[in-house]
């Protein structure tokens, strides 16, 4: 996926919904989809559809709908990042795991073994 020459922090947030319409445009006019057949798709009017890649504000819901509709919700992947545990987390939770090891008490051997019993042969 190629990086944004788009710099978001700088825009508002009418430019940023009215960016995110047109790239929702681009993305239904790759797939060479139509509006009403992205709005079907997605159980929206398309109207709807129309409104949002005009860039008037649309639910989140929405946007999500829309995406869903046309394959592409792999979009959404960068908004959940598994955290990476740093060195020190690590040792911080093998601390914690081997603080919650059961200690046992070895089995004490007698000191003196009892004498074997003679044989009968």
């Amino acid at each position: 996926m190629p990086t944004s020459t788009i710099n978001w922090n700088q825009l508002n947030d009418q430019q940023v919904v009215t960016r995110l319409g047109k790239e929702l445009k681009r993305m239904r006019l790759e797939r060479n989809m139509s509006q009403a057949e992205v709005a079907l798709r997605a159980g929206l009017d398309r109207t709807t559809v129309v409104k949002l890649e005009g860039g008037r504000a649309a639910t989140l819901i929405t946007v999500v709908q829309v995406l869903r509709a046309m394959d592409k919700l792999e979009i959404l992947d960068p908004f959940h990042n598994e955290p990476q545990p740093t060195p020190y987390m690590l040792v911080e939770a093998q601390g914690k795991y081997l603080k919650k090891q059961r200690k046992r008490a070895g089995r004490k051997k007698p000191d003196v073994l009892p004498p074997k019993p003679k044989s009968t042969w």
